[in-house]
């Protein structure tokens, strides 16, 4: 065997091991993450994944700047119907490749929104203030200064940091906003923008709330939701643009299970007050910050947007029970779990639970992992930084997905209960509790998938001969 041979041997048999460990033999609760079903992972290796589709609005007309495009275009074009569709809004640009720059993409469009009158002899000028999410409060990074915020906003002269103001939260709750100090806040800076959304999410956001203020304030604010972690409970969760948003940005594979990718929303059309901010949306995203956008996972999430839209109901409602129950099984079992008890400690996928107690949340973590059992520890809002986090964050998205109820949530908790507590090695249950849960839910089934699956492998390589046998045997197959 050549030493090449030899390496492509080693690696690709330690992604097979790595495939069976976190497909088969783990319970994942990183609520940042989901995998996609098997069609969705066939459309994302498909020809379109080597391919460019450049394309940006010129007089009024979509141009494209390469060839054989016709069928990633009609892909996108259809994608922005079915995600209208999902969100009930009218614009939707595809092309930011993750959350992250599906955010920056919108602060660079605003920023050119903000001067598109500014005289030519006058400086561009940042946004004069924001009000967002602290971190240390579950704020999300991108939508800060040291993420996609960086350099986006004017400094104050006086503090010598950015003019970026944090939502207040409760005293007896830090998960949740203060409103009263809340619209103080807004009326005493007066913010361009105000960031809604967080990475450790628990409450609802204060949406309605702040779009009544600000709809009397002349320029308003624009309203933005980060809905990264829970874009795939829109409408069972929260529904924004119902409660005044004007966009809303996220990622397309935590709760909502489609491949690595971002996405913008947007309520703006033509003749709205925003409309032209909408067309520096547009043309931030190309050319301003992507050239290639990823066609094979532009292909894979139209189908996951098709399977969210037939399942969305079903799978929301089975993904919020199983937080609440799985957040009071944990906490009937000892286990101090973060949020409001009197209601059901979420409104989320997520469940946050504080165990210094017992360790560091990164030891934690880790001895979870040890047991086949996949979270991320989490700094509170009392922690001094992430080094020394209090707390696990976990999320039941992934796992409601491959067909877990509450009843088996609330067998979980009984694991992670005696792994936290007592060091307990629990690794043989929890690798027997996955082994009932290993069919995907919520998507075409797999014996009315599994032909359309051989014809996509047959279509790959169509002159690869070992391939083609093995896409033939796949397509006879026959589930029993």
């Amino acid at each position: 065997m050549s030493e090449f041979q030899a390496k492509i041997e080693n690696l690709l048999n330690r992604t097979a091991a790595n495939n069976i460990w976190r497909q088969r033999e783990c319970i994942n609760l990183i609520p940042s993450e989901s995998s996609p079903s098997q069609l969705v992972k066939l459309c994302e290796i498909s020809d379109p994944v080597g391919r460019y589709a450049e394309h940006r609005t010129l007089k009024g007309k979509e141009i494209y700047f390469y060839q054989a495009t016709d069928f990633i275009r009609d892909v996108e074009d259809e994608l922005r119907k079915e995600l209208q569709l999902y969100f009930g809004c009218t614009n939707i640009e595809l092309r930011p490749i993750s959350g992250n720059m599906a955010n920056e993409v919108v602060f660079k469009g605003i920023v050119r929104f903000l001067n598109r009158e500014k005289p030519k002899s006058q400086p561009t000028r940042k946004m004069r203030a924001v009000i967002n999410n602290e971190l240390n409060k579950g704020g999300h990074l991108s939508a800060q200064p040291m993420g996609a915020l960086f350099n986006f906003v004017e400094d104050n002269l006086e503090t010598g940091r950015e003019n970026v103001y944090h939502f207040p939260v409760l005293k007896d709750n830090p998960y949740k906003c203060d409103t009263s100090k809340l619209g103080e806040l807004i009326e005493a800076v007066k913010p361009e923008l105000i960031i809604f959304g967080k990475s450790m999410f628990l409450c609802r956001e204060p949406v309605k709330f702040v779009s009544g203020i600000t709809s009397k304030m002349n320029p308003r604010p624009i309203l933005m939701f980060d809905m990264a972690h829970v874009l795939g409970l829109y409408g069972a969760f929260q529904a924004p643009f119902d409660e005044g948003a004007d966009i809303v940005t996220g990622s397309s594979h935590k709760t909502f299970f489609g491949p690595q990718r971002g996405v913008i929303a947007g309520n703006m059309g033509a003749g709205t007050s925003l409309d032209k901010l909408w067309i520096e949306i547009k043309s931030r995203a190309f050319p301003g910050s992507t050239s290639n956008h990823h066609l094979g996972t532009l292909l894979g999430l139209l189908l996951a947007t098709y399977e969210m839209n037939e399942f969305k109901q079903a799978y929301q409602s089975q993904v919020i029970k199983n937080a609440r129950a799985f957040a009071r099984a944990l906490n009937s079992r000892g286990i101090a779990v973060e949020g409001d008890a009197g209601e059901g400690f979420t409104e989320t996928h997520q469940v946050v639970i504080r165990v210094r107690q017992y360790g560091l949340g990164e030891d934690i973590a880790r001895r979870l992992e040890d047991n086949n059992i996949v979270t991320n520890y989490q700094a509170l809002p009392d922690d001094d930084s992430f080094i020394e986090s209090s707390g696990i964050r976990m999320g039941t998205q992934e796992m409601t997905r491959f067909g877990m109820q509450e009843s088996d949530f609330e067998q979980l908790a009984e694991y992670i209960t005696d792994i936290i507590k007592s060091n307990k090695q629990a690794k043989n249950e929890v690798r027997k509790l996955r082994e009932k849960f290993l069919t995907m839910h919520y998507c075409l089934p797999s014996e009315k998938s599994i032909s359309l699956a051989a014809r996509v492998l047959a279509s790959i390589l169509p002159g690869d001969a070992y391939l083609t046998k093995f896409a033939d045997n796949l397509r006879s197959y026959t589930v029993k």
